[in-house]
């Protein structure tokens, strides 16, 4: 047991480290190619950020552990709302910006919905795959657009991100945009491989595994992330990263177990965990659009969402040791 832990988290730290080589590689690669910064930012950045995720999900998928990257997908939306928000309202006031307001929040409430759609019929299938995938295109495309249409300057959050990746001559940023993509690759596997030894070991289920340890760690970036901004003084664009992060897990993540072979829902995951996952963003919806109060998520509402996740896990933990039992 205890090499398979320490496999886990040799997973966890490859990952994060491959990611962000991976992630600097791609954007130094698309700006010597003259791609402009807007469409690194839009493009390259947004999505690359969740590489993590996207990759864990593909190699459980491939394995025959669908329901991992299910888990991964909704326990990382969980997470973000309730422990990275949670926590990070508490060290400041997290207030929401018109951008979120008016376009991220609302399309994340869309693409929530529509999983929940998707998956009432307990089974994600390859064409639900791509109709997730189909609105994922549709939001990078109107996000291009928009952008193009003003004529604006890449948003405070997108040029915050692309400071803080390492600028590298081409040559440099060609090898690490390969050699991250193929350290994720194996990261990835490691991962999944320990996990689903860990839930076979431990009696549980990979959903379990999925929802709780994979959740919270490919979410600790976004953690740490999130918190950096919010002590740096950059509090509103905390709420923005996270938004942007779990519709990307709704569209690609949980696309992926979908488009490679599709794999069949278990009813606890939709009312329990989907569950979960929509009483969360509309408490984000209602903590953003409340009549008569000022849109910002105060360290009250972050205690309660805080509270919220750490509920929810010791729900999973207290069922995983009944099944056991029984």
């Amino acid at each position: 047991m205890w090499f398979l832990i320490l496999a886990l988290i040799l997973g966890f730290i490859t990952l994060v480290w491959s990611a962000d080589k991976f992630l600097s590689g791609a954007a130094s690669t698309a700006n010597h190619m003259g791609v402009s910064k807007m469409l690194i930012g839009l493009t390259v950045v947004s999505v690359g950020t969740s590489a993590p995720e996207i990759l864990v999900a593909a190699a459980a998928a491939v394995e025959d552990s669908g329901i991992l990257a299910v888990g991964n997908a909704i326990g990382s939306n969980i997470a973000n709302i309730g422990l990275v928000l949670g926590i990070t309202a508490l060290l400041a006031p997290l207030p929401f910006s018109q951008t979120v307001l008016k376009a991220e929040l609302p399309w994340l409430l869309g693409a929530t919905l529509l999983a929940l759609i998707l998956m009432f019929d307990l089974h994600l299938s390859p064409l639900d795959g791509l109709l997730l995938m189909t609105g994922l295109g549709l939001i990078l495309w109107r996000l291009v657009r928009n952008q193009q249409t003003a004529g604006a300057e890449v948003s405070e959050s997108i040029q915050e991100e692309l400071d803080e990746l390492q600028h590298m001559p081409r040559g440099q940023a060609v090898f690490w945009l390969v050699t991250g993509l193929l350290v994720l690759l194996v990261s990835a596997q490691v991962l999944v491989w320990s996990a689903t030894q860990i839930a076979a070991a431990l009696g549980v289920s990979e959903l379990i595994i999925g929802l709780t340890i994979v959740a919270v760690g490919t979410s600790l970036p976004e953690l740490a992330a999130t918190v950096g901004s919010a002590v740096k003084g950059h509090s509103d664009i905390a709420i923005g990263n996270v938004v942007g992060s779990n519709i990307l897990n709704i569209l690609a993540v949980l696309a992926i177990p979908g488009l490679i072979g599709g794999t069949d829902i278990e009813i606890v995951a939709l009312w329990r965990d989907c569950g979960m996952m929509l009483a969360l963003t509309l408490l984000l919806a209602l903590f953003a659009y409340a009549i008569g109060s000022t849109p910002v998520i105060t360290r009250f509402e972050g205690a309660v969402m805080l509270a919220a996740w750490c509920g929810y896990n010791l729900l999973l933990i207290n069922q995983a040791a009944a099944w056991q039992g029984a």
